[in-house]
């Protein structure tokens, strides 16, 4: 879990972290125990103020991001339907 007190510092934090782990909002918030809307929040306008070559960096990973998130999407209901019907 997350707790730092200075919301600047935190957005850096996240920042960092979606960047070199190409990550999601999800997996950021899944990985320092925070709510998705708090680390979309903190990357998204908290940080354009702090630093905002990593808020460019940032946003390419989340554009990124939202131009695959169909193809997650698809590939997640294939996971399941398989492991249902026990097919490989």
């Amino acid at each position: 879990m997350m707790y730092i007190a200075a919301d600047k510092e935190r957005c850096v934090i996240l920042g960092t972290y979606i960047v070199e782990n190409r990550a999601t909002v999800r997996g950021a918030a899944a990985r320092y125990g925070i709510s998705k809307s708090t680390v979309h929040k903190d990357v998204t306008e908290t940080l354009r103020h702090v630093n905002p070559a990593l808020w460019e960096a940032v946003a390419e990973v989340l554009a990124q991001n939202k131009s695959e998130r169909h193809l997650r999407g698809g590939e997640a209901t294939r996971r399941r339907h398989l492991s249902r019907t026990g097919k490989k």
